[in-house]
């Protein structure tokens, strides 16, 4: 929401309908990318990797979709942000305020939604013990063979 009001002041777009419903569409959007980070790095978890590890391990694995379906949006109402003519008032609010969202939600949302789960995972398993389920440990290995490769690549 910050950055949709950010924008809209920058743009000299008032608090109107259409930005509410930017704000809304918004919404939707991002918490849809949240959950499929979340649940990525809780199925990590149950199979008894560490929480933190599988934060970050969730966090890579969605970059790269999160950007993709962020970008092109924000691309797709590029347009709309820039109206002009009849309607534009209406257009250039909901663009404005879409755009703007995304851009600094999905910012954040690289870096907070890891940290929030982290922090909230750890407080539900020491009021609820996590049930620790026997996995495929194959594919897991496998992503964490993957992940330490690079790294070690990146070091050489």
């Amino acid at each position: 929401m910050a950055g949709t009001f950010i924008f809209a002041n920058m743009m000299g777009v008032e608090n109107n309908i259409y930005l509410q419903i930017a704000l809304i569409m918004l919404i939707g959007l991002l918490a849809k990318n949240a959950i499929l980070i979340t649940e990525f790095a809780l199925e990590r978890r149950k199979t008894g990797m560490a929480i933190t590890w599988s934060a970050i391990l969730a966090a890579a694995a969605r970059l790269r979709p999160i950007l993709m379906t962020s970008f092109a949006m924000i691309i797709g109402l590029l347009p709309l942000m820039f109206a002009s003519g009849v309607g534009a008032n209406g257009n250039s609010s909901l663009g404005t305020g879409a755009v703007g969202g995304m851009l600094i939600g999905m910012i954040c949302q690289i870096f907070i939604v890891p940290a929030l789960f982290v922090i909230f995972q750890s407080i539900q398993e020491k009021i609820k013990p996590l049930h620790w389920e026997g996995a495929n440990q194959q594919v897991i290995k496998a992503e964490l063979e993957q992940y330490t490769n690079l790294h070690k690549d990146k070091k050489k």
